[in-house]
């Protein structure tokens, strides 16, 4: 077995026991400058000369004074840990750079995993095998909140250079013999994005399937981190990457995680973990909270079948962790197999797309090519007012705000989006809702993607082109964390009969469950022409992608369907009633064949019941291809 195959199997069995915290047992050796310099002991002395001080970085200890971390590890080892941590929190380069050792983040990450993995192989025995986890904190920058008041489309940091500096990290700790890599402390999920991106591109270099685990750190009592985002939004965000466990670690102390653990216990489809700290500090800085009081509190966990893997954070010590895990020992690990796998989209929110409400509202006006004053404000830079629309969309009843603006042509679209997408994450009314990135141009796409922290949806990706740049794209997409929107397009153009949607239905799906793509991040647009061209084979167009839907249901378990709605009345002649009607009726009909999600202004919806008789039979046979005149009909109403 492979190390996730083997840590899943234990987790089959038992409650996992992760170490505690590191800083407070070095906090607690009173260490000096010279310590962290490696002047004491018997550590590489080689910074005896550097020019920044030095005292606080933690993993240079790893070189100066390996001595100290390898008897921390030890005494977590014995206090009956099945994973310790690497002492690298902050061993990635942009956090490094604060004590003058950017350079070093690879040598730095490698020596802390060399260190763990020679304790862990000390205690390993085939009835107890022992772990190493490759730390990787958040570093102190943020790319999803805004430092410069004057202009909040501005980060301190960006995708790129979080990703670059992940990638180094990652490289080091794997190097070193890490078995898992531990993306701890979340505090901002795009951060953690841009982490999960870079070691992705590690795995595929290597061709390996290295486990990961990430854990966030709850910023209030309302169950958000601190970039805003929802717990369960968050985890929504990072499932992509097909983690080992997912959970919380630091924030409140024991009890006040129980409830954020509930959500994620309930949503996530592998293991959950926790490691608090050991209550709140007091004022000198310190944790009191005892063993004893401590394991009582986690015990809450067991009794409620909410963990897989257990430990303990800030102020936590070699006594806490043995103290849990003599408890741990004495109940049944969390079932994984209740977690039922949905579609899940996020914001600052989660939004989960289905039939039981009706199809989800996706908001198209925010689309450059579906409104031209939208997309005269992004090529003027007229930010604040394409917020503005943004902003109407979800007030009247959207769900999903749909963005586009390559089609624009203009030559900066990339970053007009980056810009536009920037300072809308500082609203939280459009913030909380998933994007949807629409367009041709795939740069464009991406550089919009490296703006997101939630989950958003890709539109779109087909065939046109080939299976090869198809599966490229869809590739891509997972490795930024969202579903796929997939037309039915493929070499001979679109599908308009229903035999042709069928069969680019089907091979788009079989292509991407092929890939591993997940089923439940799958979205199909059967295509839907619009009724004023209603004519020849066009003419069956609507009645056409309500069938395909009908077979999409039935065919292609757990795929969501999309239909661009808007596109129905385009260019049709009359008053805002026919238009509005349409609309409604292809809903009706649509929504209960399999559509689940709509691109439609919602203003121009109305209850179906509450249609004129005449108009709305007028609209049926038309999308029902029901009798030869009803266009004739239909526009004469208008």
């Amino acid at each position: 077995m492979n190390i996730r195959e083997k840590i899943n199997a234990i987790a089959k069995e038992r409650i996992l026991i992760l170490d505690g915290a590191m800083g407070s047992l070095i906090q607690a050796e009173h260490l000096n400058e010279d310590d962290f310099r490696g002047m004491n002991g018997s550590g590489n002395r080689r910074f005896s000369g550097h020019p920044v001080a030095l005292k606080g970085c933690n993993d240079i200890l790893c070189l100066s004074k390996p001595e100290l971390i390898s008897r921390i590890h030890t005494d977590y080892l014995r206090a009956g840990a099945d994973i310790i941590e690497t002492c690298s929190f902050n061993s990635a380069a942009v956090s490094l750079a604060d004590y003058g050792l950017a350079d070093m983040a690879w040598e730095i990450s490698r020596a802390a995993a060399a260190l763990a993995r020679k304790a862990a192989d000390a205690f390993s025995t085939p009835q107890k095998p022992r772990f190493v986890a490759g730390s990787m904190g958040p570093t102190a920058k943020s790319a999803s909140i805004s430092n410069d008041m004057g202009d909040l489309s501005k980060r301190n940091i960006y995708w790129d250079e979080l990703a670059e500096a992940y990638y180094e990290n990652a490289r080091g700790l794997l190097d070193g013999g890490a078995d898992i890599l531990l993306l701890e402390t979340i505090f901002d999920t795009l951060n953690a994005k841009a982490a999960l991106f870079a070691i992705s591109r590690l795995f595929e270099e290597r061709n390996e399937d290295i486990p990961v685990m990430i854990s966030a750190t709850i910023y209030d009592e309302n169950c958000r981190i601190l970039s805003g985002q929802k717990i369960d939004a968050f985890a929504a965000s990072v499932l992509h990457v097909r983690p080992l466990s997912v959970g919380l670690n630091c924030s409140f102390g024991a009890e006040k995680l129980k409830e954020p653990l509930k959500i994620l216990s309930a949503l996530v489809p592998c293991l959950s973990s926790s490691y608090p700290n050991a209550g709140l500090p007091n004022q000198e800085g310190n944790y009191d909270e005892s063993p004893e009081s401590m394991a009582s509190k986690v015990e809450d966990y067991f009794k409620e079948g909410l963990v897989n893997i257990v430990g303990g954070c800030c102020g936590t010590t070699p006594a806490h962790i043995a103290r849990i895990a003599e408890k741990a020992a004495q109940y049944k690990p969390r079932l994984i197999s209740s977690v039922p796998r949905e579609t899940l989209l996020s914001g600052l929110k989660l939004l989960k797309p289905g039939r039981a409400q009706g199809p989800v509202i996706i908001g198209g006006q925010t689309s450059d090519a579906g409104h031209n004053e939208f997309s005269s404000f992004i090529r003027e830079g007229s930010y604040d007012d394409a917020i503005e629309t943004a902003q109407d969309m979800i007030e009247n009843g959207a769900s999903i705000i749909n963005v586009c603006v390559d089609s624009t042509g203009f030559d900066n679209a990339g970053e007009a989006i980056k810009s536009f997408i920037n300072l809308a994450q500082c609203f939280q009314d459009v913030a909380s809702v998933p994007f949807m990135i629409s367009g041709t141009d795939f740069d464009v796409i991406e550089k919009a993607l490296k703006c997101l922290q939630g989950k958003p949806a890709v539109a779109s990706i087909n065939l046109k082109d080939g299976e090869a740049e198809f599966l490229r794209k869809a590739r891509l997409a997972r490795r930024y964390g969202a579903a796929v929107v997939v037309t039915l397009i493929d070499e001979l153009g679109e599908a308009v009969s229903l035999e042709r949607k069928i069969a680019v239905a089907e091979r788009s799906y079989k292509l991407l469950v092929f890939l591993a793509f997940p089923p439940e991040d799958i979205i199909i647009d059967p295509l839907v022409f619009p009724l004023s061209s209603a004519r020849g084979e066009e003419a069956s167009s609507a009645l056409n992608f309500i069938r395909t839907s009908e077979w999409i249901r039935k065919n292609c378990p757990e795929v969501q369907i999309l239909g661009n709605v808007s596109g129905l009345s385009s260019g049709f002649p009359g008053n805002d009633a026919v238009r509005n009607a349409i609309h409604s009726v292809f809903l009706k009909h649509a929504g209960e064949a399999g559509l689940s999600m709509a691109i439609v202004n919602p203003k121009s919806l109305c209850p179906y019941d509450k249609i004129e008789t005449d108009l709305r039979e007028s609209v049926e046979d038309l999308i029902l291809c029901r009798k030869p005149d009803a266009l004739k009909r239909l526009r004469e109403l208008s």
